[in-house]
């Protein structure tokens, strides 16, 4: 099966591998609309291009596509690729959209059978700057396990989802047993994430604000040492959780909140925290790009050696956030 990464090189959309938003450079966005109409081809809206490219209208999907993308790929490729890709395929179905920066969204599609990703990048006029078809793989065994215990996001307000779901376009930690179901949650206003400063840790909306046990249990491991990164965007790997805590809320299953504040924690080993109750502040300390939480739920209190196996969610009210989605505890 083939996998296909289609951009303009001037853009490095390494966005699927980063949370950050309004850091990527937009240049050279142009639509040429006096050529698709000579053509007599209507302009496409983004949330229709799965149908096209299903039905092989590539043509069409090029027109839409930025000078400088139109410069790395000819139709004759894109036509090439995409039908060898298409084939199996009875359906794209939409999982979601995320904007990106003020004037950028990316657009997720899979498959009926979930094993093939058609990702599309556009400014708000509708022009192309990124489009991949790849395939993916999924794990059904342990997407069909989900946590004995119910949980809440560690989270007072609406946050956004920056990473989640049972797949690698949605969930960059996926393909990772020890944190295949990890969430990594944002505060976004007007598309970004940050006001002021980029490289300033309280520039960012998430940066301070509380974050608290996601369900009952004992707190059986704390971390409280680790610096804030700055400026934002340099990371810290050797730690990769950060500052964080760890709670065993028995059926062996143990949440992990991660890139908490330096100093921050107010709880202790051996503590009993209710779900609900403040245990430190988001922060911006290990492998982290800015501030963030990190949550996810494991088979065992270990964080160091990767051996812990990662557990599908089971939140409140049967809500189940993908990326590009905003939650509420």
């Amino acid at each position: 099966m083939i996998k296909t990464r289609y951009q303009s090189r001037r853009k490095k959309m390494n966005i699927l591998k980063r949370l950050s938003a309004g850091i990527i450079p937009i240049v050279c966005l142009s639509l040429l609309i006096g050529c698709s109409n000579s053509q007599g081809v209507n302009k496409l809206e983004m949330k229709q291009l799965n149908e096209a490219f299903l039905q092989g209208d590539f043509e069409r999907i090029y027109n839409q596509l930025s000078e400088e993308f139109r410069k790395e790929i000819s139709l004759t490729d894109l036509q090439s690729a995409g039908a060898e890709f298409n084939k199996g395929v009875t359906e794209y179905v939409f999982q979601t959209s995320l904007p990106i920066v003020t004037n950028l969204t990316q657009y997720i599609w899979h498959d009926q059978s979930r094993t093939k990703n058609l990702t599309a990048l556009a400014d708000d006029a509708g022009t192309i700057v990124g489009l991949i078809f790849e395939p993916i793989t999924t794990y059904p065994e342990t997407d069909r396990t989900y946590t004995k215990n119910t949980y809440q996001m560690p989270i007072q307000d609406e946050w956004l989802t920056g990473w989640g779901g049972a797949s690698e376009p949605l969930n960059y930690h996926y393909p990772h047993e020890s944190q295949r179901y990890a969430y990594d949650l944002v505060i976004s206003h007007d598309n970004l994430t940050y006001q002021g400063d980029k490289e300033a840790n309280e520039s960012y909306y998430a940066y301070g604000k509380a974050v608290v046990a996601p369900a009952d249990g004992t707190v059986v491991g704390v971390e409280v040492n680790i610096q804030d990164n700055h400026p934002v965007g340099t990371m810290n790997a050797k730690n990769p959780f950060g500052n964080y805590v760890i709670i065993d809320h028995g059926n062996e299953e143990y949440s992990v909140i991660g890139h908490m504040q330096y100093q921050s924690a107010s709880v202790k080993v051996g503590d009993q925290v209710k779900q609900g109750d403040v245990i430190g502040l988001c922060g911006n300390s290990g492998n982290s790009s800015e501030a963030h939480i990190h949550f996810q739920v494991q088979n065992s209190p270990d964080i160091a050696s990767g051996n812990a196996k990662s557990i599908r969610i089971r939140l409140n009210n049967d809500v189940e956030p993908i990326r590009g989605q905003f939650i509420k505890p």
